[in-house]
């Protein structure tokens, strides 16, 4: 066995084995009393049998499009798609596990202070943040060794990507058409607090806590993973390799794997310094602490395993320098993102003192600062693409192994994805335990500590949206070169032109750009139609019997679960099929340049309405948050809040987040079926 699968498959083999260690660790904490086991059984029944709806209506799909891919590119290519495809459903389903069961956890950790609270929370995120890096990387490994040709296995990203739409959107979907009804109706017209037992939504929208924030983010993270690893793979096995360098191609396309394996291994480390404390001042702390310290060893590993794997040459310490690139971006983002979606800095507090001039105000202050938010994410995508370009064209004054120096930034960006993920997933989880303690009484005080962690979880999940949004735009790059590098391989008797002169590509610009605004439009109204549905259920419930506001009576919760779970799958297909039929219609029809220009015009357009929606939804929660802390609840300027809030939660936990999907699944189909893009019509 070389090198580089030694390290891959003993990475991932020992980061499953620590998440199945602290799944366990989780699993013997203290579940609470019954009542909060009755919760977290309702929630768990009601996820479970979502997801199960989802995978049984998108099988038959899954299953049509890997014979086509199978057709259209190979044998080789519809196996790596059915294998992408299940282990992102996988991904979710752990994902979507895991969190329900931490989460009846956390909420009994509160009875022994913040810090426990924290560690339980952490340890369940932990789980799947080791998890679902582990088994994208071992994935990608075996196929590899499988096949040995990147472009053989390149259909494992349009499976990744494809369910991860399909879960990504709808949980996204679900989760925000429920918190919508549950506060539309309760927290603004009955004027009952979130998360009250008598809110017939309250279940429906923990479950969709873990069928979006868990289930989704976690499918999401694996197929950026999975996307960005291929596409560095792909580049390796096209640059054109100089001896004189000491490299091979082999070398080049194994690389990224070994860069995987490094951040893995790092967020092992880094996961395992968050320890039970009761002494816990700021929730942030220990986990910025436990990104930094994974930081700074895979920084340290990339060294190590770049001179085992190419030596000491110019050109491998220069990769790896392209790799510490990739992982400082990571901080960067994490910062630019804590700036403007924390209640401690400007931009919520400007949000959340609009709130006394009321909603006009409050809308446009919160629009404000998520079009101001794309600059800075701007300069530093652009500054770490000009070093990791620069740098590696100015050793081998080859444009390709330049955009190949990207595309190893990218993939040192995602090694970090578990200790990333395993922050993230502490969001949901918290926001679940929060739902808990409220629904069973447990008291002020455990809440107060909930609310704590739960406004930090809403900073960590908006980091992990900006650190795939980044993904997305560095991968799509790296995609679209190996795109056209595989064009030219196959359409060998044609000029292709790619440049601005050429209408085709001009066509694909604007169809390319289009589609995150109008994928964007189709999954928002979607939540509004859901969430409508939801409303009148509860108004109904509150119509029809005046005991459950009286809380004489129970609320009929499987009732708005059905209702959630049946709209939100009903708005999967639309989606899905634009973003998959968008580059074949137009490759076939035009041919492979004006698939170029989709391809750009999606990433350039989808990028930054990704970042404004995510900030601008993230601002908008943590302005209500910010409200309540600093003690005005129950006042005007918080149901104005809460207002801001519920528009924000599409923007942020739906249409935000799936674009970077849509911009990764365009950019595989495009690879994939690029052998039929022979332009029957042309211009």
């Amino acid at each position: 066995m070389n090198l580089d699968s030694m390290l891959s498959i003993g990475a991932s083999v020992a980061s499953l084995g620590i998440a199945g260690a602290m799944a366990v660790w989780v699993s013997k904490q203290s579940t609470g009393s019954k009542s909060m086991m009755e919760i977290s059984s309702a929630v768990r029944a009601g996820a479970s049998a979502f997801l199960r709806r989802e995978f049984i209506t998108i099988m038959p799909i899954a299953i049509g499009l890997a014979i086509a891919i199978s057709f259209a590119s190979g044998t080789s290519n519809g196996i790596a798609f059915a294998v992408g495809a299940a282990l992102s459903a996988i991904a979710g389903l752990i994902a979507m596990k895991i969190t329900v069961k931490a989460a009846v956890r956390t909420a009994q950790a509160t009875t022994k202070g913040l810090g426990y609270t924290l560690v339980t929370a952490f340890r369940g995120g932990a789980t799947v943040g080791l998890a679902i890096p582990a088994m994208a990387l071992i994935g990608v490994t075996l196929l590899y060794i499988l096949y040995r040709e990147p472009i053989m296995i390149a259909g494992v990203g349009i499976g990744a990507s494809l369910i991860a739409l399909f879960i990504r959107a709808g949980g996204g979907i679900f989760t925000k058409a429920a918190d919508l009804g549950a506060d539309l109706v309760g927290k603004i017209e009955a004027g009952i607090p979130e998360d009250d037992p008598r809110n017939p939504a309250t279940i429906a929208d923990n479950v969709g806590d873990n069928v979006g924030d868990a289930a989704g983010m976690g499918s999401d993270v694996y197929e950026s993973y999975i996307v960005t690893l291929l596409a560095a793979m792909l580049l390796g096995a096209l640059v054109a390799v100089d001896p004189s360098t000491g490299l091979d191609q082999y070398m080049l396309v194994v690389y990224p794997i070994v860069i995987g394996a490094s951040g893995l291994i790092a967020s092992i480390i880094g996961a395992l310094t968050v320890t039970p404390s009761r002494r816990i001042d700021d929730p942030m702390k220990p986990l910025s602490v436990a990104f930094m310290v994974s930081a700074g060893i895979a920084i340290a590993l990339n060294l190590i395993f770049t001179q085992l794997l190419m030596g000491s040459s110019i050109l491998a310490m220069t990769l790896f320098a392209t790799s510490v690139v990739g992982v400082v971006l990571v901080p960067i983002i994490q910062r630019i993102t804590d700036y403007y979606t924390n209640y401690k800095y400007k931009p919520v507090k400007d949000i959340g003192e609009s709130t006394k001039w009321g909603y006009a105000a409050n809308m446009l202050a919160g629009i404000i600062s998520g079009l101001r938010s794309t600059m800075p994410f701007m300069i530093a995508i652009v500054v770490t693409l000009a070093i990791s370009y620069s740098i590696t064209y100015a050793v081998t004054g080859d444009p390709l192994m330049g955009i190949y120096g990207t595309a190893i930034a990218a993939m040192a960006m995602l090694s970090l994805a578990g200790i990333v993920l395993s922050i993230d997933s502490f969001g949901p989880i918290s926001d679940n335990a929060g739902g808990i303690v409220e629904m069973t009484g447990m008291g002020d005080e455990n809440r107060r500590i909930t609310d704590q962690i739960d406004a930090i979880g809403n900073t960590t999940k908006a980091v992990t949206k900006g650190f795939a949004i980044a993904s997305a735009g560095l991968a799509a790059l790296a995609m679209i070169q190996a795109f056209q590098h595989e064009a030219a391989n196959i359409f060998i008797d044609k000029v292709l032109d790619y440049s601005l002169a050429n209408p085709n590509v001009i066509i694909g610009l604007l169809v390319g750009g289009l589609l995150p605004f109008f994928i964007s439009s189709q999954l928002m109204s979607g939540v509004n139609r859901a969430a409508m549905r939801l409303v009148d259920e509860v108004r109904s419930q509150f119509k029809n019997n005046p005991g459950i506001l009286e809380g004489k009576a129970k609320p009929d919760y499987a009732r708005c679960i059905d209702i959630a779970t049946a709209a939100s799958i009903k708005q999967l297909f639309q989606p899905a099929i634009i973003t998959v039929a968008s580059p074949i219609v137009l490759g076939v029809l035009l041919g492979p340049s004006a698939v170029a220009g989709i391809l750009m015009g999606a990433v350039v357009s989808g990028i930054f309405l990704a970042y404004h929606m995510a900030n601008s939804g993230g601002a908008w929660d943590n302005a209500k948050k910010y409200i309540e802390i600093i003690g005005k609840k129950h006042t005007p300027e918080h149901e104005v809040a809460v207002v801001g809030d519920l528009i924000g939660d599409p923007y942020k936990d739906t249409a935000g987040p799936a674009l970077n999907t849509v911009i990764k699944l365009l950019n595989t189909v495009a690879i994939v079926f690029v052998p039929i893009f022979v332009g029957v019509v042309g211009i």
